[in-house]
């Protein structure tokens, strides 16, 4: 069985994910969004106080408030980065996008140490997360989905009563949209998504009642 702890960082509050083997403690890390050395410290934090295992460090997509810690985890924990290919130009050019926000500078992100597809399989001890494709939001934007426990990590595709926004470069309305209908609502109503920003909600309150699907 595994345990899902999201940590909420960076000025526009979003959501990295602790994905862990409640057994051998070994655990996936999505998404780092610590931009400060005091969250960079809350995320060691919260790995030591569970005496939790890096094992991967992966990026469901890499607009840079994904991507912010980056540098750090794979350096602290000498994981390799893994990513969609399609997502390689966004991881390069964060710290650009970053400044044209007025943001604080970020620690540029290494590069990716290999690439993620649709319909492979991420496991964790004994667990299973099946990659997504689900395009729209970014051009490579991909979702884990763990069947056996009925939960998926969604990124910035879907949240409460939201989708994600298509306004940024590579982004695309109808593709966002399709890759929603296609890919995450035929999975089970009860299946609990857990979303880049806010809290988690469930696919069949997102079929029954978000209003840019309804």
């Amino acid at each position: 069985m595994t345990t899902v702890l999201s940590l909420t960082f960076n000025p526009v509050s979003e959501n990295t994910y602790l994905v862990y083997d409640e057994d051998s403690r070994e655990t996936i890390i999505f998404d780092p969004g610590c931009l400060s050395p005091a969250e960079e410290q809350a995320l060691v934090a919260a790995i030591e106080e569970l005496k939790l295992k890096p094992i991967k460090l992966i990026n469901t997509h890499c607009h840079f408030d994904h991507v912010f810690g980056n540098a750090f985890v794979k350096k602290k924990y000498e994981l390799e980065l893994g990513i969609h290919e399609l997502e390689a130009p966004l991881l390069e050019s964060a710290p650009v996008v970053v400044n044209m926000y007025g943001m604080p500078p970020m620690t540029p992100s290494p590069p990716a140490d290999y690439f993620i597809h649709e319909g492979d399989t991420v496991t964790l001890a004994d667990t299973s997360l099946e990659v997504l494709f689900c395009p729209g939001h970014s051009p490579g934007s991909i979702c884990f989905y763990n069947k056996a426990e009925g939960y998926i990590i969604a990124g910035d595709v879907l949240f409460d009563g939201s989708i994600g926004r298509t306004d940024l470069p590579g982004g695309d309305h109808q593709t966002l949209i399709g890759s929603i209908l296609t890919k995450l609502m035929p999975l089970p109503d009860e299946t609990k998504v857990y979303p880049g920003h806010g809290g988690p909600t469930t696919i069949g309150k997102e079929r029954n009642s978000n209003p840019f699907l309804t």
